[in-house]
């Protein structure tokens, strides 16, 4: 299924010497001997490779472990490998199918490999958990990389508050919307991992927002019957282009949800609704972002600015250019100084519209914990301009479906995804275990 890029050549002696420590010493935690994948655009400094999936980048070597990475090991997980991606995390081609890099190939989707939609950028972090390839996976998100293919793969997927969880070292894309999160299969999971992750990082300023709003342990946030005080906004609007089935599902999860005791106000209305959005923003972020951290690649890597990695694909078309590099090439036009008037104008546009007027307005206006969105549908670009927290859980699977004009069959695994304020991290999470654990909707691939 092509979701594993490359395996931690060092994992079995890393499980030995934990093994060990547990016999002499006790567990560190939750995640001692645990086996965890990480997308491979975090920085890992071991015998494993951090290339966004790119063969520009296939010889490259972290000079030290990422923040999330450190995180990891001092838990005691066993870093097992490097998941597949989207390259360069879906900024790359406007055609690149989601899943597909060069260096690692087309990710499948194990309820339909060949057939269902992935869902990327998360791709292979997303299918090599549903396939119980490993116990939990890293993903990152700066616009639906996590929650897209988790809902596609019938997985949990968090995508954190930005600042909750410090980028050092992770291949960017945008400082105002990236964040590491984790999948898993269990909400319980993904609390767990979110709590080992979280950390002020000085080296990410973000990170300082955190103080006093971030936890060690999510798990007292696992809420069996939160769904009785909750009160869950539906916005409309984000459920006009679903299919019968999808809409069906989301359905049954709002009758799930009154049954269950909560207050549901629907429909709810954002002022954003009617928006045009651009994409400014992770336009001129993406040049200087990156060219921050291919300045600081070992010398031995033929690639260190943006304008180089173009250059080298072009040169290496036959493997590195199957969709092409538009989005780079669109990128590189920007200066990479993040002075130009019309970035400026989109990222208080984003903060403005997709805060105070989008995802606070609504939330405040009728009190509510959180707004119900369909899989990985529209509104959730909302949460990731607003830098503000998400989680999808199993909803559905639909049956039949259609033809997409990629070729995809839109049947498959489906997820509801609560969305909340900033730090909302653990209402999203009560919300979330309360209704897995009363639907248990997930079941395996077979």
């Amino acid at each position: 299924m092509n979701t594993i890029i490359e395996i931690n050549p060092d994992a079995v002696k890393i499980a030995m010497s934990l093994d060990k420590e547990r016999t002499e010493k006790g567990s560190r935690g939750p995640l001692h001997g645990i086996p965890i994948l990480l997308k491979d655009n975090i920085d890992t400094f071991d015998n494993m490779h951090t290339s966004a999936g790119a063969v520009a980048l296939a010889e490259s070597f972290a000079l030290k472990d990422s923040f999330v990475a450190e995180q990891l090991r001092s838990a005691g997980a066993v870093l097992l490998g490097k998941a597949n991606m989207t390259e360069w995390a879906n900024f790359m081609s406007d055609t690149m199918w989601a899943g597909y890099s060069s260096r690692g190939g087309l990710t499948m989707n194990p309820y339909g490999p060949g057939e269902l939609f992935v869902g990327g950028s998360s791709s292979g972090s997303a299918a090599a958990i549903a396939a119980n390839l490993a116990a939990a996976a890293i993903g990152t998100e700066t616009t639906g990389s996590i929650i897209c293919p988790s809902s596609q793969n019938f997985i949990v997927g968090l995508k954190p508050t930005i600042g909750l969880i410090s980028r050092t070292g992770i291949i960017p894309i945008s400082n105002s919307q990236d964040t590491p999160g984790p999948m898993t299969r269990t909400v319980k999971d993904a609390a767990i991992l979110l709590g080992v992750m979280t950390g002020v990082d000085e080296r990410d300023s973000s990170t300082l927002s955190s103080v006093n709003q971030s936890f060690k342990d999510y798990t007292q946030f696992l809420d069996r019957n939160f769904l009785k005080r909750a009160r869950i906004g539906i916005p409309r609007f984000y459920y006009q282009n679903l299919d019968p089935e999808r809409l069906a599902i989301m359905e049954s999860a709002i009758t799930l949800l009154i049954d269950e005791g909560a207050t549901v106000i629907d429909p709810v209305v954002l002022s954003c609704e009617q928006v045009q959005w651009n994409f400014d923003v992770k336009r001129h972020e993406f040049k200087k972002y990156v060219n921050d951290y291919l300045s600081k690649l070992p010398v031995s890597v033929p690639v260190h600015t943006l304008s180089e990695l173009i250059e080298y694909n072009t040169k290496h078309a036959d493997v590195a250019l199957k969709y092409g590099q538009s989005r780079l090439i669109w990128c590189d036009e920007t200066s990479g100084s993040l002075n130009e008037p019309e970035y400026l104008e989109s990222k208080k546009k984003n903060e403005m519209y997709a805060r105070t007027e989008g995802i606070d307005y609504v939330l405040e206006k009728h009190s509510l914990d959180a707004l119900l969105l369909p899989g990985n549908y529209e509104g959730t670009d909302i949460a990731g301009r607003a830098g503000y927290p998400l989680i999808t859980v199993p909803a559905g699977y639909a049956t039949h479906g259609s033809t997409t004009s990629e070729g995809w069959i839109t049947k498959g695994p489906f997820g509801i995804t609560f969305s909340g304020t900033s730090f909302s991290e653990p209402t999203l999470i009560k919300l979330a275990y309360a209704f897995e654990q009363a639907t248990k909707h997930r079941f395996p691939p077979g």
